[in-house]
């Protein structure tokens, strides 16, 4: 199955986060926080979106950061994603 975003929306697929800090301590499970990176997976056509013309700044495999508490999340196929709008992204990695 593949996802196929409508309108301004972003389907992201979350980095996967360390399991050790940069001193060396491993983390368990619960206590590990998820990072705001992602990879973009595929991006939804833009278009008019409540009257305004949305031009779709990312692309597929861009590495961006998201806002902590945006989009919704969906698994499919076993896989973890997240749907956002575009505006919800707050920059892209190079």
């Amino acid at each position: 199955m593949k996802l196929v975003p409508l309108g301004d929306r972003v389907v992201l697929k979350q980095l996967v986060a360390d399991e050790t800090t940069k001193s060396g301590i491993v983390l368990p499970g619960q206590n590990k926080e998820k990072p705001q990176q992602a990879e973009v997976v595929a991006v939804g056509p833009g278009g008019v979106i409540d009257g305004k013309e949305v031009k779709m700044e990312v692309k597929e495999k861009d590495l961006v950061i998201y806002s902590k508490y945006s989009g919704t999340e969906v698994k499919v196929d076993d896989e973890e994603y997240i749907i956002c709008r575009q505006s919800d992204i707050l920059a892209i990695l190079q």
